[in-house]
């Protein structure tokens, strides 16, 4: 449990002296608990998500970094993107099956901004409602099929 504590303090302190551009992380929320983090995104400027404002809700499990945080998107906009469920949570391999403990919240936070950039449509994925309805609050238990890494 140390070793986890450790890496997170350390990944803060990064994130809160060099954030990279549009990401920011909610100290206030880190102080109460610091295995449940928010981290504000902005849309990237020249993409379809400019100008909007997101925020992304990371936990940690007792075994990080070697098993990935659950991140899903909360609060009142959750961005129209066929990898991202209207429930918030995100189909992006990285916060599964391609995990590495060399990955950090400012990896994913860049990826997930990355995918939201090469967006080509503000659509929902096929199967949004049937997915909302029948899958588990925590996104990490979802069996994701990768296959369409275009949009």
């Amino acid at each position: 449990m140390a070793s986890m504590e450790k890496r997170l303090q350390k990944e803060l302190q990064a994130l809160l002296k060099d954030p990279p551009s549009g990401v920011k992380v909610d100290a206030q929320s880190i102080y109460r608990n610091l295995s449940e983090w928010i981290v504000d995104l902005d849309g990237a400027p020249g993409t379809l998500f400019e100008g909007e404002k997101f925020q992304l809700a990371f936990k940690f499990g007792s075994r990080y970094p070697f098993d990935s945080p659950q991140v899903m998107f909360i609060g009142g906009n959750i961005p129209l993107h066929p990898h991202v469920y209207s429930n918030g949570h995100i189909c992006l391999s990285i916060l599964t099956d391609d995990w590495s403990p060399a990955l950090s919240v400012q990896s994913v936070c860049l990826s997930v901004v990355s995918m939201l950039s090469s967006c080509k449509e503000k659509k929902r994925p096929p199967d949004d409602s049937f997915y909302v309805k029948t899958c588990s609050k925590n996104p990490k238990k979802t069996r994701w099929w990768y296959h369409d890494d275009t949009v």
